[in-house]
């Protein structure tokens, strides 16, 4: 069912005051009552369509989730250097429009394991995979994943810490290249 432009009205002002507020102050120090103040809503309308803070949180995440795998959905997984960088491309400027947002939700202020489902979703579809093949009794492929996802969380993170001061397409290279020249040690 389609919502009414009131209803996205009023969950687009929760969530930009939830943002704004975690600018300032981790999730678990925002009452309702400051979230509904700064977003001139009052408190039964944010219970019309959250349970608290964190629902809220969860639900931005969710949607932030379902872009991606929608993005990359119709691309098949392949090993084709230029399809997987195009298509970071595509994820990194979609961080450039939504950069105030996912600047708090990819940041230490955010979920740890939202940011390792976003990278685990790219990586998959990118073709980049990390199955443990030929490497049976050895967790060097697992430790290799890990290794790429947190870096590249880490490097996301200093992007958009500091100004986001190279393009889309510079980073999905970096991130690319990092992730195939990881590989190659293995």
């Amino acid at each position: 069912m389609k919502e009414s432009r009131k209803t996205r009205y009023t969950k687009m002002a929760l969530q930009d005051s939830l943002f704004e507020l975690m600018e300032k102050k981790p999730i678990e120090k925002i009452t309702i009552k400051e979230l509904c103040e700064n977003a001139d809503i009052n408190r039964t309308t944010f219970y019309s369509h959250y349970s608290d803070q964190y629902d809220l949180l969860a639900k931005i995440e969710n949607e932030t989730i379902s872009w991606a795998k929608d993005a990359i959905a119709n691309l098949s997984d392949n090993n084709d250097k230029y399809e997987s960088i195009s298509m970071l491309e595509g994820i990194f400027q979609y961080v450039v429009e939504n950069s105030r947002n996912l600047k708090i939700l990819m940041s230490e202020k955010g979920d740890i394991n939202f940011q390792k489902q976003i990278f685990t979703i790219v990586y998959n579809q990118c073709g980049i995979s990390f199955s443990p093949m030929g490497y049976e009794g050895s967790s060097v492929r697992e430790e290799y994943f890990i290794f790429v996802v947190n870096g590249s969380i880490g490097l996301l993170q200093h992007w958009l810490k500091n100004g986001m001061n190279k393009t889309a397409r510079e980073m999905a290279e970096i991130i690319y290249n990092m992730a195939v020249q990881s590989d190659d040690f293995i």
